[in-house]
């Protein structure tokens, strides 16, 4: 599959990229990767690393279309390509666009995937790595906007070109759902759904949950609207506001290691309706981008479902948009009719579950990759 991947600065999304490609050969798959903002500086030596983005506009614009038109010339013909670029640019120079769309039709992606990953990590990246003062809000912005153009961009090419989300992962880096996205062309797309505000503070259940999440990853592309978890990051600033501190502690952790730096509860605590938006905003995007939803309906104590509210507006966004609906019931209480009219299946065990999907030909792409 040829595939274009855009996102924010402070992604870093080179080297998770690097990392796709060396996971999709140790798989006995083969991927092309073209870093077009590498090739941009290697047309232009004079430019010290981290400063492309502040040259003029016009020779940004002609080092672009000089690395994309070699990348268009050497990626034809290739079976698995991705494209490593941006769609937009909010820097010194305003807000503008980061690719022509001239170029990107000759390049005949088949799908764009917008990588995004938690704002503070992001900004963390950002600040690490450039001298541009950008605030949590800014960042938010930014990425509304690459999400939006990119988007804009797949359907401008007409409907055999998709459009994807996909976030790094805090916990675990999704690595293995992107070399499937381009490798595994038809392997079933899967939305996760589960409570997580409900069950904060009771590990037992959360550790049901994390179990629920991972045999998933294991047999599908999954689709976790966990690995972006910014509303832990705003319930954090609100309890280190009400204590009068300034800064709140967050983690970074890349090629295994941790690392630790503060982030400023003032700057988190402005874009309170923006992480409750985007959420709202991404998790549907991220149901439309799937082929099924699987929810995981656990029991807390005192024998109450742990069905939040979230859950059901997925579940129901999902069975209004023609998806296949599979619910996960642990409680010993039956279900509602809101549950069971609009669900394909019940099951009363994430083993049942997978079972029930293995026997209908579900897994048969997965067993390609041998793990």
């Amino acid at each position: 599959m040829r595939v274009v991947v855009t996102g924010q600065v402070g992604m870093d999304k080179k080297a998770y990229l690097e990392a796709v490609v060396r996971l999709a050969g140790e798989r006995g798959e083969t991927i092309e990767l073209y870093n077009v903002g590498d090739r941009m500086y290697r047309e232009a030596p004079d430019v010290r690393p981290g400063r492309i983005l502040d040259l003029p506009l016009s020779r940004l614009h002609a080092l672009r279309r000089s690395a994309m038109k070699d990348i268009i010339s050497e990626s034809s013909g290739q079976r698995n390509v991705i494209v490593n670029t941006h769609a937009t640019f909010r820097w010194r120079h305003g807000l503008f666009s980061a690719f022509d769309f001239d170029q990107i039709r000759l390049l005949k992606p088949d799908v764009l995937v917008c990588l995004v990953d938690n704002i503070e990590v992001v900004h963390h990246r950002l600040h690490g790595e450039h001298t541009l003062d950008a605030t949590l809000k800014d960042l938010m912005v930014w990425r509304e906007e690459e999400i939006m153009a990119t988007e804009l961009a797949a359907q401008a090419l007409g409907p055999e070109t998709g459009f994807c989300i996909v976030a790094r992962g805090r916990e675990v880096e999704t690595h293995e759902a992107m070399v499937r996205l381009v490798c595994r062309e038809g392997m079933k797309r899967v939305y996760p759904s589960f409570p997580m505000t409900h069950v904060v503070g009771l590990p037992d259940v959360q550790e049901e949950i994390n179990a629920f999440r991972a045999e998933l990853a294991k047999h599908f592309i999954t689709f976790d609207p966990g690995d972006v978890d910014e509303k832990l990051l705003l319930d954090n600033a609100v309890d280190a506001a009400k204590e009068s501190r300034d800064f709140i502690e967050a983690v970074i952790v890349e090629g295994g290691r941790p690392t630790r730096f503060q982030v400023p509860v003032r700057q988190v605590l402005d874009i309170a309706g923006d992480i409750d938006g985007q959420i709202y905003m991404r998790d549907f995007k991220l149901i439309d981008q799937s082929d099924m939803i699987v929810s995981l309906v656990p029991e807390l104590p005192g024998g109450m479902p742990g069905l939040s509210s979230g859950v059901e507006r997925e579940l129901q966004h999902a069975f209004e948009h023609g998806k296949e609906v599979y619910v996960v019931w642990k409680p010993a209480k039956n279900p509602s009719p809101f549950i069971t009219e609009t669900a394909t299946r019940v099951f009363t065990s994430t083993d049942e579950a997978l079972a029930y999907f293995e026997s209908s030909g579900m897994f048969v792409q997965h067993n390609l990759f041998g793990v």
